[in-house]
C-alpha cells in the first residue's frame, strides 16, 4: 500500500455482505493505530490517520487530512470532508454529513433516528449536517435532521435539537443560540487583561506543569 504506516492488528477492508466488488479505497499515507477496522465499500482520501480501535463501516466518504481518534465509530453511509477532526468516544450515525474543517471534541454522541423501535421511523432516518469550520464540544449530543451552520460553535454538554445557523455560539440543553462568534474575540481580550496569576488559572498546563 501506498505510503502507509500500519499498525498490527488493523483490518484494512472487512467484508461486507452483499458488496464483494467494492473493496475499500484508501488514499495514499494513511497512519492506522492498532485495533482499527475499516470497512469495504468505503472511499477514504490522502493522508488519514486513526487513533487505536477506530471502526469505519461501508458506504462511507472520508475527505484528505482528515483523522479520528481511539474508540470512536463511524456509522455506514456517513460523509465526511477535507480536514476534519474527530476526537475519542465519538459515536457518528448513519447519514450524517460533516462537511470541511469541522472539529469534534470527545465524548460528541450523533443521532439518526426520532423514535427508536418505530418502523415508521426507521425507514426517515438521517443524521445531522455539520457545515464547514463547526466546532462541537465535549459530550455534546446532535438530534436527527439537524444543522449546525457553517462556523458555528457548540458548548460542553449540549444537546441540539434544532438547527444552529451560521457563525453563532449555542449551549445548554436544550442548546440555545447565545451570540455570534465574532463576538468571541471580546473574551479573549479581557482574559488576556486579567493579571498573570488569574491568567494562569484559566489557562491549560503547559509542559506538565499548572
Amino acid at each position: 500500500m501506498t505510503g502507509h504506516e500500519i499498525d498490527a492488528n488493523v483490518t484494512v477492508g472487512y467484508p461486507v455482505t452483499g458488496h464483494p466488488d467494492r473493496p475499500l479505497r484508501l488514499g495514499p499515507g494513511a497512519r492506522l493505530r492498532s485495533g482499527s477496522v475499516l470497512y469495504d465499500a468505503t472511499v477514504i482520501g490522502a493522508r488519514f490517520a486513526t487513533g487505536h480501535n477506530v471502526v469505519v463501516r461501508e458506504d462511507c466518504t472520508i475527505g484528505d487530512d482528515t483523522s479520528i481518534w481511539s474508540n470512536t465509530v463511524i456509522d455506514y453511509g456517513t460523509r465526511i470532508g477535507d480536514r476534519v477532526k474527530i476526537h475519542s468516544n465519538c459515536y457518528i450515525a448513519q447519514f450524517t454529513v460533516i462537511e470541511d474543517d469541522v472539529f469534534l471534541a470527545p465524548g460528541v454522541t450523533i443521532a439518526n433516528d426520532l423514535y427508536p423501535g418505530d418502523d415508521r421511523s426507521a425507514k426517515l432516518m438521517t443524521g445531522p449536517t455539520i457545515c464547514a469550520g463547526a466546532q462541537i464540544g465535549v459530550n455534546v449530543t446532535i438530534l436527527p435532521f439537524v444543522r449546525i451552520g457553517a462556523g458555528a460553535i457548540i458548548g460542553s454538554g449540549a444537546v441540539v435539537t434544532r438547527d444552529i445557523p451560521d457563525g453563532m455560539v449555542a449551549y445548554g440543553n436544550p442548546a440555545a443560540v447565545q451570540r455570534p462568534v465574532r463576538d468571541l474575540p471580546d473574551i479573549v481580550e479581557r482574559v488576556s487583561a486579567m493579571p498573570a496569576p488569574a491568567q494562569r488559572r484559566m489557562r491549560p498546563a503547559e509542559n506538565g506543569r499548572a
